[in-house]
């Protein structure tokens, strides 16, 4: 057996694959960087657990219990994500661990008298509903064009950043360190940390650099008195999971209902989350992959009670770590979802992990959660704004991701199902985005030709001296100046600058066809669109301007309009 074909079979990767997240790293590696995605995701996974376990008025060692199911059912549901079983899970670089989208469905589930075996309950049954509905759920792919995907991205980005910022001041409002500046300091000192690290000239430590970061800024938290290692050692050195450690679970319909929407919410998140990884990797999703990332996702789900855990989905923050590490591997996630395994069997190691200040996950957070932001934005820049209505589309999106964020209270008026949607800004904004590009990209009955001012594409023209408005894309074909679209740029004399902008002002001048007609007819009163007819010699002399003054010649802008 030859290397090469070892090599694929250790790792499952098709003979004839050529994805980029097929690829197989060495072990040490793939660990070091696994270790970087527990690391990332940890602070978010114990989150849930400490929450429900106090409000259901469990012992600390109940909690601590619950936090060690979450940690093994969350790598579990990472191997199913990211290895996948026949037609479960997705096969990309997803890590998965529980879901904060059910924290407050689970809370109003204890107010209203239920007990924890009632939220155990709902969550099972509502995960087969899910699982179930798998397929009819995906086909919502095509409603996930890049205007949409790039706003779920960035939106996940920017309502993720108060997260971060939370961490950053201590992670806890109820302690009396909380908002202290020696928490923020540290935070920025991790921060500062990874941004060198991602400088240096090694490739390694560059995509090392958040796991570095949240050593070297948990060192330095030690000096500040901010690291607390007493606790490390108190429990038992391995603990097997224990089957229905809190006893039956109890299944009540009101319970269930409100779950359900849980599970909606949770589906929208994962599906836009596939997407997004999918784009960052560069491989194609298609409805058949994202149905079965759903269905690992409520598979996880369903058995996540059994131990004693919740729902399950994929983590965005760990999205960004992909981005900012480069490493696309899902096996690399593998690593990470084995070691995420030993931690839930053996607590003593998840003491360890645990020990990490929250400041320094803050400031890892800031990096984290800002590259996912821009992705988000790489991936809108990819998207037309001319001639359509993707602006608004976009706008009014990120502005509803941003209102539960900036004004948490904005829908406690509203009825529990509609907070519980809403409340999450990613859910927002991903409902709004499909809404409206439904509404005016796949609905097109009775759009006009030009529906509104958002639609309006920019005026542009070139003088011969005053080369600012060149872009790249643009290209000298045939004496004449196109844009990236294809589209002729009018070039005017330099004398006739003012006599167009003061018709652009005036309302004269409403596309760019217009402007020559204007400049050869100033004094005119009607505004037709002829052929637009830049003269030779203009022309001319702005190419031989944009070589002598720019270094821009009809070579390298044609290749930047062939890149485009």
């Amino acid at each position: 057996m030859t290397k090469k074909s070892t090599k694929r079979r250790l790792s499952s990767i098709p003979p004839d694959s050529n994805r980029p997240e097929d690829a197989w790293l060495p072990l040490s590696q793939q660990f070091a960087y696994g270790l970087q995605h527990v690391l990332t995701m940890y602070g978010g996974i114990i989150a849930v657990p400490i929450i429900i376990g106090g409000a259901a008025g469990l012992s600390p060692a109940e909690s601590g219990q619950m936090v060690t199911a979450s940690l093994f059912v969350g790598g579990l549901a990472t191997l199913i994500q990211s290895i996948g079983i026949g037609f479960i899970g997705s096969k990309l670089p997803l890590i998965q661990g529980v879901s904060f989208a059910g924290v407050a469905t689970m809370l109003a589930i204890l107010q209203g008298g239920g007990t924890i075996n009632s939220i155990f309950g709902s969550i099972i049954v509502a995960s087969i509903v899910g699982f179930v509905i798998a397929p009819f759920f995906a086909k919502i792919i095509r409603f996930f064009p890049p205007v949409v995907t790039g706003v779920v991205i960035t939106s996940i980005g920017l309502t993720l950043i108060p997260t971060a910022a939370d961490w950053a001041m201590g992670g806890d409002e109820e302690t009396s360190g909380y908002g202290q500046v020696s928490n923020i300091l540290l935070a920025f000192i991790t921060f500062g940390i990874i941004l060198l690290l991602s400088k240096v000239g090694s490739a390694t430590i560059s995509r090392l650099s958040i796991l570095i970061g949240l050593v070297l800024g948990t060192g330095i938290g030690v000096l500040m008195g901010k690291a607390d290692f007493s606790e490390i050692g108190a429990a038992a050195p391995v603990a097997l999971p224990e089957l229905l450690p809190f006893g039956i679970p109890t299944f009540d319909i009101a319970s269930i209902l409100s779950m359900l929407i849980v599970i909606l919410v949770i589906k929208t998140e994962t599906a836009a989350d596939v997407i997004a990884v999918g784009e960052i990797v560069g491989t194609p999703v298609n409805s058949q992959r994202v149905a079965n990332g759903l269905r690992a996702d409520m598979l996880s789900s369903a058995a996540a009670p059994l131990f004693g855990s919740f729902t399950q989905s994929a983590f965005a923050q760990n999205v960004g770590l992909v981005a900012l590490s480069g490493i696309k591997s899902r096996f690399v996630v593998s690593a990470g979802g084995v070691i995420l395994v030993v931690l839930g069997l053996i607590p003593f190691l998840g003491e360890v992990v645990a020990a990490v200040p929250m400041p320094v996950l803050g400031g890892a957070g800031f990096i984290l959660f800002g590259t996912v932001t821009g992705s988000g934005i790489r991936s809108l820049k990819t998207v037309s704004f001319e001639g359509n209505m993707n602006l608004i589309i976009v706008s009014s999106s990120l502005a509803f991701a941003m209102l539960p964020v900036m004004k948490p209270d904005v829908y406690d008026a509203f009825p529990n199902w509609f907070q519980v949607v809403f409340h999450s800004g990613i859910s927002s904004a991903a409902i709004m985005a499909v809404v409206l590009n439904l509404l005016f990209n796949e609905l097109t009955a009775g759009n006009s030709k030009d529906p509104s001012v958002f639609a309006a594409k920019p005026l542009r023209y070139l003088t011969p001296t005053n080369l600012k408005d060149l872009r790249e894309g643009d290209c000298f074909i045939n004496g004449k100046f196109v844009d990236c679209d294809g589209e002729e740029i009018p070039v005017i004399p330099d004398e006739k600058e003012d006599v167009v902008k003061t018709a652009i002002e005036n309302g004269k001048i409403a596309h760019t066809s217009e402007i020559i007609h204007v400049v050869e007819n100033p004094t005119s009163s009607g505004i037709v669109s002829p052929s637009i007819f830049a003269s030779e010699a203009d022309g001319t002399a702005l190419k031989q301007s944009t070589e002598n003054s720019n270094g821009v010649h009809e070579k390298t802008t044609r290749s930047g309009s062939e890149r485009s």
